[in-house]
């Protein structure tokens, strides 16, 4: 966690000011009602998020500094339903939904609102918010937060957010995955970056999970790259478990100085060496990472690529020596293709090399539909035969669904488009479509009829 920096504290420092000196504040002060609150929070809970937005981009390590400052009570709570989710997802969670460790952050804000004044208006925004909060918490968590808390008002209101149903495994994940999709558009992520092992066995997870958030959205990652070049320099975190997987995350994503890539480079070398069942270990984390919803796109390929130390004779150099061929002939090039089928036939179908290797090629065909307009729906009808190539070179059920469910995404987008029944295009798309979509027997005959059935 970093200070919260000048000119955020500045700005901060203004808005309190504003609050203060309102006659919203003044109005809500000699009424006491929850219309005037509602303005309050209509009026400067906007320019809250402006500036929480602007430190979430460039300064992310700054947020829980951020958020304790808004714990002031010039800000009169507003704000602080918000954060309060914010600290209740940042939590990292076990199988069972429990958060692995107590959630300090959490208990500072909602002690914070239990002690605010204007509790009783708070309290009608944060119910789901502590529910959800208290169903990830342990019992002695709970209990010693409860201690805390004299208000019998106050008291009586969390204990009835302890819900009983949530102590049923099925119900807290349902509970959770619905609470979160709330939140699913907004950046609130951040970490503590460890300094030795110890921290790194306790944070690591939490740091990954954070490096693959801002690596998906593209974030600019000015302000965290100082702190993961001082990372990977430690050199008593190189033989840490989750220091790979920060390193492959790093490499694919983030642009640091020379050294740090030249560091990494080193790393890799050393544990290539040094660890028999090291390539192994190496795929298990590459496929983790194509299945955490972070895009391994070819240029994240091909900066992992340059890493690599090809003077090393293994699996390793072996999978990136085939991917440089992907990347210069391209996916869809007659020699690319017979490398990958001959790649793939000296590994068994299972082995996590060919998992790799296929969620890297889908992850080509998903970038070139995804991207493909609907004027241009000749390019799909020969880029299918490439797809039906690798179809039969992986002949593996999930690839084959995950060609399907992309086809018919983009088939979709056609017919929302196309929709003169006796237009050419309309006639093109659904000739491509019956004859293909029944040969690779992605559609029966009956559903492909329900596709293109006209509605009366």
């Amino acid at each position: 966690m970093e200070a919260l920096g000048a000119a955020y504290q500045q700005h901060l420092e203004q808005l309190m000011q504003a609050i203060q000196n309102s006659e919203l504040l003044e109005q809500y002060l000699d009424n006491e009602t929850e219309d005037f609150y509602k303005q309050m929070i209509e009026a400067f809970e906007p320019h809250i998020l402006e500036l929480y937005q602007v430190v979430a981009e460039k300064d992310p390590l700054q947020l829980v500094s951020l958020e304790a400052a808004l714990l002031d009570q010039g800000f009169e709570g507003l704000f602080l339903p918000r954060i309060l989710g914010y600290s209740v997802l940042r939590g990292e969670i076990d199988e069972n939904y429990k958060y692995r460790r107590p959630q300090d952050h959490f208990k500072a804000i909602l002690h914070a609102i239990c002690e605010s004044a204007n509790f009783d208006l708070i309290k009608l925004r944060i119910g789901q918010t502590v529910q959800i909060g208290f169903s990830l918490s342990s019992d002695i968590w709970l209990t010693n937060f409860l201690d805390q808390i004299s208000n019998k008002r106050v008291k009586t209101f969390l204990l009835a957010q302890k819900q009983e149903k949530y102590r049923d495994l099925q119900y807290r994940v349902a509970g959770y995955q619905g609470y979160s999709k709330q939140f699913q558009n907004q950046n609130f992520m951040t970490a503590e970056f460890p300094a030795n092992p110890t921290d790194l066995n306790i944070l690591g997870s939490s740091l990954i999970r954070f490096l693959e958030y801002r690596a998906h959205w593209k974030f600019n990652n000015g302000s965290v790259v100082p702190h993961i070049e001082k990372l990977i320099m430690n050199e008593s975190l190189h033989n840490e478990n989750d220091f790979l997987e920060i390193m492959m995350i790093v490499g694919m994503f983030y642009d640091v100085s020379a050294e740090a890539v030249k560091t990494i480079t080193q790393i890799f070398d050393k544990l290539r060496k040094s660890e028999e069942d090291f390539s192994s270990e190496y795929f298990r984390h590459l496929l983790h990472l194509y299945r955490s919803g972070v895009e391994i796109t070819p240029d994240a390929d091909k900066r992992m690529s340059k890493i690599i130390n090809r003077k090393i004779s293994d699996g390793i150099s072996d999978y990136y020596n085939l991917m440089d061929v992907v990347h210069t002939k391209g996916y869809v090039h007659e020699e690319t293709i017979s490398a990958v089928k001959d790649y793939y036939e000296q590994h068994k179908g299972l082995s996590l090399e060919n998992e790799c290797l296929r969620d890297g090629i889908f992850g080509y065909c998903a970038s070139f539909l995804n991207n493909l307009d609907t004027d241009s729906y000749q390019e799909y009808f020969e880029i299918n035969k490439v797809y039906v190539s690798y179809i039969h070179t992986f002949y593996n059920q999930k690839f084959n669904q995950n060609i399907k469910d992309l086809s018919m995404k983009y088939i979709q987008k056609l017919l929302d488009v196309y929709t003169d029944k006796r237009g050419r295009d309309y006639q093109d798309i659904k000739k491509f479509v019956t004859a293909t979509f029944l040969d690779l027997s992605f559609k029966s005959e009956k559903e492909l009829n329900e596709i293109f059935k006209t509605k009366k």
